[in-house]
């Protein structure tokens, strides 16, 4: 009984981090990250079920931004791992190679997306798109880690 309250707990605190509140202010870190090194960017946050919860284009984002955030975001929580991970796998001899024209284009295997785990339990995900791989990684994180803290 005590396990069942307990994942009963750890479920209504992981849906309360996808208050209104927390994501704005996951959001509004990501942009200060991106207005940091200058780099316009497309954030969007999922749920578990892979639906965005908040997804936020910063003036002058490259439009194909709004395509890719999204589904970087769903590419991390389908495949629970950090999209920058799945890069190595995908190409010509890897394990996975040729998983994004099974997967009829729906999924992205470059950086910027990350899933979210809260418990040791994934409950959604971030994705980040605009800049450099590089750059769309490290606002996704600093998104994460904000969401995370549930400020």
């Amino acid at each position: 009984m005590d396990q069942l309250v307990e994942k009963a707990l750890i479920n209504i605190q992981a849906e309360a981090l996808f208050s209104k509140d927390n994501l704005q202010q996951a959001i509004n870190k990501g942009e200060e990250k991106a207005r940091e090194i200058q780099v316009p960017v497309t954030i969007c946050i999922s749920d578990i079920s892979g639906n965005p919860r908040m997804l936020y284009r910063m003036e002058d984002a490259k439009l194909v931004s709004l395509t890719l955030a999204p589904k970087k975001a769903a590419s991390a929580l389908l495949m629970q791992a950090e999209t920058k991970d799945l890069n190595k796998d995908t190409q010509p001899n890897g394990e996975l190679y040729q998983i994004e024209t099974m997967m009829e284009g729906k999924l992205v295997t470059f950086a910027g997306g990350i899933p979210i785990f809260y418990h040791e339990k994934i409950i959604g995900a971030i994705g980040v798109s605009g800049g450099a791989v590089s750059e769309d990684q490290l606002i996704c994180k600093t998104t994460v880690n904000a969401f995370l803290k549930g400020e």
